[in-house]
């Protein structure tokens, strides 16, 4: 009894180093549970900035997505000085921020895009000194606000890529039966295993249905692997690849996300505390993990990496096993970065048709405005409440869906509120901040 407490302790430790044959599967499981939302932003603002897919554009920002997301983790897991929240903190590409990406690209181009990244990541970082100080801007029904736009917003993303993608739109191809039964295939085998697997292959269902969508694809000769051959086997990021532009938009754009994304990685530190150790999380955790996020991101854009964050999915199973290690966490960040490394891996990605990442994205995207709603359960429904969510709703997807409606305003102030999702969170920031409370 004496050693099931003793072992029961050790589990709920983060500096806790178990066996290799157990913190090995352990830290695949926990990559295999985000690989997938990992490099989907990659995909999605490529194809937005006209990268066609299997091009070497493409594959080199799916290699810095992995490659990112890892070196992220190991700030978060090793830390050094004040940065890192030295818990079990999984980093990947934030979907967050894709609503401001594609505008930004499409408009103004990679450069700048970058720029507003490594901008972003430096205000991100230094919201760690404050970040302790401005949760209460953030309740339930601000951030389930946030994260629902998330959701709605990239949905249609997700049909599109599933009926062929953007590049076959005006098209007899697009909406094709090849392509719908890709993503069909995705959907029904996530949810088989999802509900009808139990352990390590449920918590990579997303991972499974598009493993399956894939072989199905090249089943049916819709596969090029001549990308995969012509990628080297081993590549060395280099810096600014794309270049550093300042554009305004992209700058305020990305340090208004970083905000949101701060807040995120606060309630994912709070949750890993709470489910995995069964306590609050200290201030110093919750400075260091932000410290983290922010320099990840800086250092991913100096790269050509995308905005990181700490991953939810990943928080939810500490939960389910229980193992509070970040050494399990820390073999994962390494697998990726080795992953990173290989140009190979990303071809392999990129050669995958947009129909089975479109089966995959409407799962995942459908699965991000559910969690927005789950947060929106915690709300107490009053009128002051019910108003802040439908000015908020309506005026920034609105404005989203009739961007026309914007066309006397500066270029950049307009590419700013038709993103859906900046103006939602200000408007519910400020009418929260500014609107009294009511007694009912």
């Amino acid at each position: 009894m004496t050693q099931d407490v003793t072992l029961a302790q050790k589990l709920r430790d983060p500096d806790f180093v178990p066996p290799l044959a157990q913190a090995i599967p352990l830290g695949i499981q926990h990559v295999l549970a985000m690989f997938v939302s990992n490099f989907t932003p990659a995909i999605i603002v490529g194809l937005a900035a006209g990268y066609g897919f299997g091009s070497p554009d493409l594959v080199f920002l799916i290699q810095m997505s992995m490659l990112f997301a890892g070196v992220a983790t190991l700030f978060q897991t090793i830390g050094f000085g004040p940065v890192g929240g030295r818990l079990p903190i999984m980093q990947g590409t934030s979907f967050a921020f894709i609503p401001i990406m594609i505008p930004v690209v499409k408009t103004a181009g990679m450069g700048a895009l970058f720029g507003g990244i490594v901008i972003g990541g430096i205000f991100h970082f230094f919201l760690g000194t404050v970040i302790a100080r401005i949760r209460h801007w953030f309740p339930p029904l601000v951030t389930g606000l946030v994260v629902l736009t998330i959701g709605l917003s990239l949905i249609p993303v997700g049909i599109d890529y599933a009926a062929g993608g953007v590049p076959l739109k005006g098209k007899p191809e697009f909406g094709g039966a090849s392509h719908w039964i890709l993503a069909l295939v995705v959907i029904v085998v996530t949810l088989v295993i999802k509900f009808f697997v139990k352990g390590f292959l449920s918590s990579a269902a997303v991972l499974m249905g598009i493993l399956a969508g894939y072989i199905v694809a090249v089943l049916m000769g819709m596969v090029n692997f001549g990308g995969v051959a012509r990628a080297g086997w081993f590549e060395i990021p280099t810096p600014f690849k794309y270049g550093f532009e300042f554009n305004i938009a992209a700058v305020v754009g990305m340090c208004a996300m970083a905000i949101v994304s701060a807040i995120e990685t606060v309630g994912d530190v709070s949750g890993i505390t709470k489910g995995g150790a069964g306590r609050e999380a200290t201030e110093k955790e919750l400075t260091g993990a932000t410290f983290a996020d922010g320099l990840g991101t800086a250092v991913a854009g100096v790269f050509g990496g995308l905005p990181n964050t700490s991953f939810s999915q990943n928080v939810g199973l500490l939960a389910i096993t229980g193992v509070m290690s970040r050494f399990v966490v820390t073999l994962g960040a390494i697998f990726l970065i080795v992953c990173g490394l290989i140009p190979k891996v990303g071809a392999l990605v990129a050669s995958m048709p947009i129909a089975v990442l479109g089966g995959g994205v409407i799962v995942m995207f459908g699965m991000v405005a559910a969690a927005g709603l789950t947060m929106l359960g915690e709300v107490k429904w009053n009128q002051r409440n019910m108003l802040i969510f439908a000015v908020s709703l309506s005026l920034g997807l609105g404005l989203k869906a009739v961007p026309e409606a914007l066309q006397h305003l500066p270029v950049d102030l307009k590419n700013l509120l038709v993103t859906g999702l900046l103006p939602v969170a200000l408007i519910a920031i400020l009418m929260h901040m500014l609107l009294p409370q009511i007694d009912e």
